[in-house]
């Protein structure tokens, strides 16, 4: 717990042990800075709070058991992202969740309201097995085979924790279970990054949970796998073959932008799977790779977010909503429901009051 978030909050900074103690004037030497990661010794208090200055870490963050760690972390990145990026994410994603907890702590909410498919996880023997796992997860979620407006409200309407995060360059997103104290049941989270447009945070969802329920022990190449099942999870196998028909030579342009926009999908990732799916034969997608689409993976054609809205669309809204009951039902004061969503304080109050002044309570009477 405290052993864990210290580690976390080194290489974060990027100290080893012996640059920590360093930074600490030699005040407490390597191997006892070690001692207290692995949990067999406590700092007094004065050297705590040094410890959270030195490390940049508020003493809540070090010292709360909501989460005591995060177990089974997959990362969507690019190679070469470094150990102390990959830090700062699991740094970040923890204090979220510490404060979504807590937010459902107050609610009297239970946060493991998440129960895996009735098939549980899946083994996998080959990376084209993620597509009749997608078929069978929509089929146990009752979700038919039109495509999904909102992938966000989706996970977080079956108790997924979701959370939209200013991630490091390269890493487009992770899936973890947080571990937490006192026996209570670990809580799934999927993270995408902020940064990101619209197209890729979708397809970063799906991948996170197909990594979910695939198997670990999978013989197969995991990432790969949960491509094929976030692709055919994204654009089910029928709904294409109905809308675009079962063999096609050719696609215009404007063809594909109006599917990338019903599915809410990257162009290239589209592409791809018309591919897959056999609708494109691969003739056809190696032209059309090496001409007009060759470049939609750096930029995406006719973008469903525009310039200066990313991340407003299909966010996560269900920890704010919380945090907004709870004030409404004097839970909280408003000083802490600002702590909580990392908002002014008068930002919080003039949502409170809405624009016509007043909140709902204050009507009523």
């Amino acid at each position: 717990m405290f052993g864990d978030r210290l580690k976390l909050a080194r290489k974060k900074a990027g100290f080893s042990l012996r640059g920590l103690s360093e930074a600490l004037s030699g005040e407490v030497s390597a191997q006892v800075i070690g001692k207290y990661e692995r949990g067999e010794m406590m700092p007094r208090s004065e050297l705590l709070i040094r410890l959270g200055q030195s490390l940049d870490a508020s003493l809540d963050y070090l010292m709360s058991e909501r989460v005591t760690r995060l177990e089974g972390v997959e990362f969507r990145k690019v190679s070469g992202t470094t150990v102390r990026e990959l830090a700062r994410v699991e740094e970040a994603v923890t204090d979220a969740l510490e404060r979504y907890l807590m937010i459902e702590e107050i609610l009297d909410f239970d946060s493991a309201a998440w129960s895996p498919p009735k098939f549980g996880i899946r083994f996998l023997g080959e990376e084209d097995e993620g597509e009749v796992l997608a078929q069978d997860l929509r089929r146990e979620w009752k979700l038919g085979i039109d495509p999904i407006p909102d992938m966000t409200a989706l996970l977080e309407g079956l108790g997924i924790k979701v959370f939209l995060l200013p991630l490091q360059k390269g890493v487009s997103g992770l899936t973890c279970l947080a571990r937490r104290s006192r026996g209570m049941g670990s809580v799934p989270a999927i993270v995408a990054n902020r940064e990101d447009t619209l197209e890729s945070r979708r397809l970063s969802l799906g991948h996170e949970l197909g990594h979910r329920l695939i198997d670990p022990i999978s013989p197969v190449n995991r990432e790969r796998a949960a491509d094929v099942f976030a692709g055919a999870f994204l654009m089910p196998r029928d709904h294409l073959i109905r809308e675009v028909g079962q063999h096609r030579k050719a696609l215009s342009y404007r063809e594909l932008i109006q599917l990338k926009h019903l599915y809410r999908i990257g162009a290239a990732a589209l592409l791809a799977r018309l591919h897959q799916v056999g609708i494109v034969d691969r003739s056809a997608f190696a032209y059309a790779s090496r001409t007009r689409a060759k470049s939609w993976r750096l930029a995406e054609p006719a973008p469903l977010e525009l310039e200066g809205e990313k991340g407003r669309h299909e966010a996560p809204n269900r920890f704010e909503r919380l945090c907004y009951r709870a004030l409404a039902e004097r839970l909280i004061p408003p000083g802490k429901a600002s702590e909580l969503l990392r908002r002014p304080l008068k930002d919080v109050e003039r949502e409170m009051e809405g624009p016509a002044g007043g909140d709902a309570r204050r009507r009523r009477r």
